[in-house]
């Protein structure tokens, strides 16, 4: 220790004393508010939680210079205002249960904290009174109620946020990125609650209001009206390519939609997970849906989806975060089961659907840099040869002479009657050509279908496999000789723990002392590997994430493997009844659309598309 630094017990006792309240909702204000967009939430779920079916957010200078949210909700009498600006007062809980959430907002927190930290005007109006009422909280300082002119609803106006703790505007980004925080916090909240109308719009004082985000409410059902609010929010794209999801099991429920494999991104930004309608950024959860796509898509994409977990309030613990943005289950491991099988099962039903947005992107390509573009002045305008649309007879004739089992020469009427259902009642159509060793083109009732013949046989070799797997189960090998293998106590427990789970997938273990781990037996399929490493692995999930898939994701890596061996090879000419063969075992093989790597299988281009490019329509 340093001769000069002084004793322990020369140092004076510290005093304890109360913090007064101005420090203490400071406090408050950063954990609750971080940012502007936290702010923006904390406002937009109080407008939800009065009953609002309208909600308007302003904001200037990405938030920090304004915010201010109008909803047309219950609204407040003017002796609930002074209450509902102090800290831990709230009309959403009675203390008597803290599990038994059934709001957004309940801390009693939020606006006690702003004004704490900025300037915050709350004017509000119920629903029957004559007149509203305003009151003003000024860096934790509470002006008097006064008589204001209102609607029903509430307006809650938040100026100059952190101007109170002026180190806080030091650690915000810039306001382009304060102001997409809150277009994100927006976006979530709109997609939790497709039946109220949400209205964004940027007010900085040295240019017009800009509308940045517009939702308005719809009608129907929660499918309807949620299909209707992502077509909105995330584009028709999305929900053209997602698959509706309900399924439910020992009291909770899983609903919303997730999009095909083929439709994967490249990031997870349209990753959107609410439970209770509670938008939350859960690791465990985004977890469970990465790992429900896991068999579908290469690690390199990321699945979209938007799904609600709905339970009983009493199974859920939202009060383990101060933004709420985390969640504890009490019976975690079925929520995770439930959503894994649920995707599976649904992505499943899609048999051998795959994204629309591949055949878009096929004629983009193919679309000429100048097209919709406008001619040069002077251009004279360009004249488009419009052929009249051939018979339906001509169109089956010409069927049958370009199917490759048939030739050109004419064929008995018959032939050409047999022939018009295997070009049209088939979802990817009758196989016409093989191109380039590998691509299979085959006609639709609607269009044109391009086959990657290499990339779906590989698929449908693997879905064999799998199949194969899950009937005979995994074959084990036994090991002459057991390996031991040296944890902790605890991580003794841990594996200990997923033995059976372990032992379905073919790797045996058991107890080997009080801090070891004996390995007798190993996955066959895996073939010779080093079960320390292995289990080292399986503990690192175990303990990061509660879970492991490792063992089931190497035996699922091998049989890929296998399948891509046991596939058609690119450069094998393969006669037409193969080929319409291959068709047909796509459209009754789950998964079929996407390669092992989530790649699609085929491509399809509407006739409309095709006539479009040529400029026939």
């Amino acid at each position: 220790m340093n001769a000069a630094s002084p004793n322990i017990g020369e140092l004076p006792r510290p005093q304890i004393r109360p913090l007064d309240e101005a420090a203490i909702n400071r406090i408050a204000a950063g954990e609750v508010v971080e940012r502007p967009a936290s702010a923006v939430k904390e406002l937009v779920e109080n407008a939800i939680d009065a009953g609002a079916r309208r909600i308007l957010v302003d904001y200037a200078a990405g938030g920090k210079v304004l915010i201010r949210v109008t909803d047309d909700g219950c609204g407040m009498v003017a002796s609930d205002l002074p209450l509902a600006v102090a800290r831990h007062a709230t009309s959403k809980i009675d203390g008597s249960d803290l599990l038994n959430i059934q709001s957004f907002g309940f801390r009693g927190e939020a606006l006690a904290s702003l004004g704490a930290v900025g300037r915050l005007t709350l004017t509000s109006r119920a629903a029957g009174d004559d007149a509203g009422a305003m009151l003003t909280l000024e860096g934790g300082r509470m002006g008097p109620v006064r008589p204001a002119a209102a609607t029903q609803g509430t307006v809650v106006e938040l100026r100059d946020l952190f101007y109170a703790t002026p180190a806080r505007l030091k650690f915000l980004r810039s306001d382009r990125a304060e102001s997409q925080a809150i277009y994100d916090v927006m976006r979530r909240l709109a997609m939790a609650q497709p039946q109220i109308s949400f209205t964004l719009t940027e007010v900085n004082s040295d240019s017009p209001p800009r509308q940045i985000f517009r939702a308005e409410a719809q009608q129907g059902d929660f499918f309807d009206a949620l299909h209707g609010r992502l077509a909105q929010v995330l584009g028709r794209d999305f929900v053209e390519n997602a698959i509706r999801l309900d399924v439910e099991r020992d009291g909770l429920r899983l609903t919303g939609y997730a999009a095909l494999p083929t439709y994967s991104r490249g990031t997870s930004v349209q990753q959107f997970i609410f439970v209770n309608a509670r938008p939350v950024l859960d690791r465990a959860l985004l977890g469970a849906l990465r790992a429900a796509y896991a068999d579908v898509l290469s690690r390199d994409r990321h699945p979209a989806a938007v799904l609600n977990l709905i339970c009983d309030p009493q199974r859920v613990d939202v009060n383990v975060h101060p933004a709420k943005s985390e969640v504890r289950f009490r019976e975690a491991d079925a929520v995770r089961s439930l959503i894994i099988t649920g995707l599976r099962t649904a992505l499943a039903s899609a048999g051998h659907r795959a994204s629309t947005t591949n055949g878009t992107a096929t004629l983009l390509a193919m679309r000429p840099e100048a097209d919709n573009q406008p001619a040069p002045s002077g251009t004279p305008p360009a004249r488009v040869y419009q052929m009249d649309r051939p018979s339906m007879a001509s169109l089956r004739r010409a069927a049958v002479w370009q199917s490759p089992q048939m030739g050109f020469a004419d064929q008995p009427q018959a032939r050409l009657d047999e022939a018009e259902p295997a070009a049209q009642d088939y979802p990817l159509g009758a196989a016409k050509a093989q191109l380039h060793g590998n691509y299979i083109v085959a006609q639709t009732a609607t269009g044109l279908v391009i086959v990657d013949a290499h990339a779906a046989h590989e698929r449908l070799v693997y879905e064999r496999l799998k199949q194969q797997m899950a009937q005979q189960g995994i074959t084990a090998q036994t090991l002459l000789v057991p390996e031991i293998v040296e944890f902790s106590v605890p991580d003794c427990e841990r594996l200990l723990a997923v033995a059976d789970a372990l032992a379905r997938l073919g790797l045996g273990i058991e107890a080997f002392g009080a801090g070891a781990i004996a390995v007798r037996q190993t996955p066959a399929i895996l073939g010779a590997i080093s079960a320390a490493a292995v289990l080292r692995d399986v503990l690192d999930e175990l303990i990061d994430a509660g879970h492991s898939q490792l063992v089931q994701s190497k035996i699922e890596a091998i049989l890929s493997r296998m399948a891509c061996h046991g596939s058609v090879r690119t450069g094998r000419q393969m006669r037409a009844d193969e080929m319409n063969a291959l068709l047909r075992d796509m459209e009754n093989t789950p998964h079929s659309g996407q390669c092992n790597h989530g790649r699609p299988t085929y491509v399809e281009l509407q006739l409309a598309d095709i006539e479009r490019l040529f400029g026939r329509t």
